[in-house]
């Protein structure tokens, strides 16, 4: 889970610091930075998979997660000569012991459930050369820090020096007798210590465990975009098993059918009965007020063709996704990412109410705050949608979250700590994140001004509009 993200001058966030909760809703105008913070993860993310370990950042193409460009189109003001940094700070799924030796051959151990790291990037500083380089990288782990930094020179003259700090071990590297002493180079992208410290030291092999730790936290984080695709009439599935849906949801079937031929069953509340994948997903579309039973059914035994039928509005017969309401289809990827995913996974959601009626995407809010409860899942979306904000504030008020369905009901425990809001804005290309204060009744102590419109000004246009026609259609004699 991550907890909290530090960031300087990456596109209109010259200063941004937001904590993440177990749902975190980022709300606000178009053009605001909301996707931006969004985007800075899935940067992150894919630079962690690129195949090219030469690079820094991987700021993406055509088909990436994100397709940012390039550092100068990213820095924030296009200011070239700046630097990129970041803090990111989150929590293991599980207690991380790592062990080590001092120089003088004590055991040394470090353990917790609770890590950082801090990344600093920019450009050559030479006048004569723009690579981009990373200045320096850190990891934070219990009492210690290990942090690699550039020392004077440039390109490939340029050295590194590591420098550990611990507040209780006595800790430093052991030189490998008899062989050589390389120059240390960069940082492996923005999260890996180069190789030859850990040829030129022979107790440095735990630097592995951080980057392990962080490369496992990337692995975690799952991504559905605001453009999904339009359903299909029939879909053809090979028979893989997708990691995801896709950025446009253009997997979700595939994850369907490969969920249900491997047998998998979820629960929807603590102490029910697992319900295979398929029954989990029509069960929600009926929650959410959208259909009545949902299922994929092969057109014709081994044809690798399937066709998703639904029945609405109480119907006796079915018809495929794409003879019903289109936002059927567009939830439906949110759906199955989120019961899809391993537990403790990181799903960043762009707009998921888009083509939702108002009341759907106010218990799109129960689904999110259900499912990351029963799944230990973290949610963070970014949204336009007021009635999905307030049902969030709602269910703070309330204290808890039932599982709506048929029989007996097991309640979620919910507090203002499980459910974190923002607004976002800009002033003069600045970015601004305020943090919405939700207290215990569910209020929100310091609400924006113009946050989704001035409702009482239309209130009142409206009223003192109709008290107008009415005097005027009294006057005309109607």
């Amino acid at each position: 889970m991550i907890k909290r993200l530090r960031l300087t001058n990456f596109k209109a966030w010259k200063a941004l610091h937001v904590r993440f909760a177990t749902v975190t809703g980022i709300f606000g105008a178009n053009s605001a930075g909301k996707s931006s913070l969004i985007q800075f993860l899935l940067l992150l993310k894919q630079t962690r998979e690129a195949t090219d370990r030469r690079i820094v950042l991987d700021f993406g193409g055509p088909e990436s997660l994100a397709n940012l460009g390039s550092f100068s189109e990213v820095v924030h003001g296009r200011e070239t000569t700046a630097r990129i940094s970041w803090k990111l700070a989150w929590h293991l799924p599980t207690r991380l012991k790592i062990s080590g030796q001092s120089a003088d051959g004590r055991p040394v151990e470090f353990a917790g459930r609770e890590m950082d790291t801090h990344c600093a990037i920019g450009l050559s500083d030479s006048g004569h050369s723009s690579t981009l380089f990373t200045r320096s990288l850190t990891y934070l782990f219990g009492d210690s820090s290990f942090t690699l930094k550039a020392g004077p020179g440039e390109g490939r003259k340029r050295a590194y020096d590591l420098k550990i700090s611990s507040q209780h071990h006595d800790f430093a590297l052991k030189r490998i007798q008899g062989r050589p002493f390389a120059r240390i180079p960069p940082p492996v992208k923005t999260h890996s210590f180069p190789q030859q410290i850990k040829w030129s030291y022979q107790n440095a092999d735990f630097l592995s465990d951080l980057e392990l730790a962080y490369e496992d936290l990337m692995d975690r984080i799952y991504y559905l975009g605001p453009l999904r695709e339009y359903p299909q009439r029939q879909y053809y599935w090979s028979g893989a098993s997708p990691a995801d849906v896709g950025p446009r949801g253009e997997r979700a079937i595939d994850a369907i059918l490969a969920a249900t031929a491997q047998g998998e069953k979820r629960q929807l509340k603590k102490k029910a009965w697992q319900q295979p994948f398929q029954g989990i997903i029509a069960h929600w579309l009926r929650e959410l007020g959208l259909i009545d039973d949902f299922s994929m059914k092969e057109i014709g035994t081994g044809s690798n063709l399937y066709q998703a039928r639904v029945t609405a509005n109480s119907s006796k017969a079915s018809t495929t996704l794409t003879d019903v309401g289109f936002g059927v289809s567009q939830v439906l990827p949110v759906l199955v990412l989120l019961y899809y995913v391993p537990e403790d996974s990181i799903v960043l959601l762009e707009q998921p109410e888009i083509h939702l009626h108002p009341a759907v995407q106010s218990r799109l809010a129960d689904l999110f705050l259900c499912v990351a409860k029963q799944r230990k899942l973290q949610i963070i979306v970014e949204s336009h949608s007021q009635h999905l904000l307030q049902r969030l504030q709602r269910r703070v008020a309330e204290g808890e979250i039932r599982v709506p369905g048929k029989g007996s009901s097991f309640p979620f425990t919910v507090s203002s700590e499980d459910v974190y809001l923002y607004f976002s804005s800009i002033s003069k290309g600045i970015g601004k994140l305020e943090d919405l204060k939700l207290n215990r009744w569910g209020e929100i102590e310091n609400w924006p001004d113009e946050f989704f419109g001035n409702e009482m000004e239309e209130i009142a246009a409206i009223s003192s509009a109709s008290l107008r026609r009415k005097k005027e259609d009294a006057s005309n004699g109607g």
